[in-house]
């Protein structure tokens, strides 16, 4: 769980986000059709820590491609947060927007960490997020 340093800390936070473009920033993975190809098949759902999950049962060839995007989404992390926040902040924040924008039939980390397929209503969030 993160724990924000301050409430001011989370405010600005927020606002970074907002100022640099979280809701239009394009991961890499966006561009992938074998991401995309899986996350249509619920094989990959999004964490409630900012990264990418494997559902069980997903082919070791989901498992090796989730980490390479991982990476990719960590160098972004790191890159956003320097100097404003911590990575796991940022990430946190972000795992929060990536959840909401889940689609219906999507898999997304619940609270109680097992994996849920979004269906037409509103996805289960962290009560923490903005």
């Amino acid at each position: 769980m993160v724990q924000f340093r301050t409430r001011n800390g989370l405010a600005a936070l927020i606002g970074t986000v907002a100022v640099l473009g979280a809701a239009g920033t394009a991961l890499a993975e966006d561009r992938d059709p074998a991401y995309a190809t899986a996350r249509a098949a619920g094989q990959v759902g999004e964490q409630r820590d900012g990264y990418l999950g494997v559902v069980p049962g997903a082919p070791a060839t989901v498992s090796a491609m989730v980490k390479d995007l991982n990476n990719r989404r960590r160098a972004i992390y790191t890159e956003k947060a320097a100097g404003k926040s911590t990575i796991e902040e940022y990430a946190f924040t972000t795992a929060c927007r990536l959840i909401l924008q889940t689609a219906p039939g999507e898999k997304y980390q619940g609270l109680d960490g097992s994996w849920k397929t979004r269906g037409a209503g509103a996805p289960e969030r962290d009560p923490k997020c903005p």
